[in-house]
């Protein structure tokens, strides 16, 4: 299983960490190693190795069948389920590599970064029929979603809103790397972004319905 994430996809949240004047000419996108998955409701352990962790909440799909190099306008049969996930940043080593021009892989890939929540079925007028998964489907093209922070919302986005659309991710994705029924993929973070300490709630949602809950240890 790979994990794929999404950099600077919402022009909020580039706006808020001071990127007024970035402008986006590709995709940004880097992994995180397999072992960052956190699922199933289990606590998110804070590290003790860094001074400041932030949650970035973000819709993830699931890849649900073998590509490569994948046209975008046939992109959608390639992932079946959506769901919140939390993108787990040490955002002071993030800044300390980024003044280096070092790679981000510690500061964003480490053990349970990569929080997933409830799967939820996709539909949309391009796609077959798919059995629903927990009695509902979503349309991936206009998905509200938000995190709450121990009952208080703080991170609230929308799919309509991103630079770069699933479709147009999957595809760049794809011609460099063999999607497998299973990765994941992390779409980029809205404004709000903000730290966590032991003993916070975080809660995800999607249109409304609670796809994702667990503690910070």
């Amino acid at each position: 299983m790979k994990i794929f994430a999404v950099g600077m996809n919402y022009a909020s949240h580039n706006e808020e960490m001071k990127r007024m004047d970035f402008h986006v000419e590709e995709p940004v996108i880097f992994t995180k190693a397999d072992s960052a998955l956190l699922n199933q409701g289990k606590p998110f352990f804070v590290p003790d190795w860094t001074e400041r962790v932030d949650y970035e909440a973000e819709l993830v799909v699931r890849i649900c069948r073998l590509g490569k190099s994948i046209p975008e306008r046939f992109a959608y049969r390639y992932y079946d389920a959506v769901t919140v996930g939390i993108d787990f940043t040490a955002r002071d080593m993030q800044q300390q590599a980024k003044s280096k021009g070092l790679p981000w892989a510690i500061c964003k890939g480490f053990d349970g970064s990569a929080v997933i929540g409830e799967w939820v079925a996709i539909r949309g007028d391009r796609r077959e029929e798919k059995p629903e998964m927990n009695g509902n489907m979503v349309d991936m093209e206009n998905l509200h979603f938000h995190l709450d922070l121990n009952e208080q919302t703080v991170q609230r986005g929308c799919s309509a809103d991103m630079i770069y659309s699933v479709d147009r991710l999957i595809s760049y994705i794809s011609r460099f790397f063999t999607l497998r029924t299973g990765d994941l993929l992390y779409t980029g973070t809205p404004a709000g972004v903000g730290p966590v300490k032991i003993g916070d709630h975080l809660q995800g949602y999607l249109e409304g319905r609670k796809v994702l809950d667990f503690y910070c240890r």
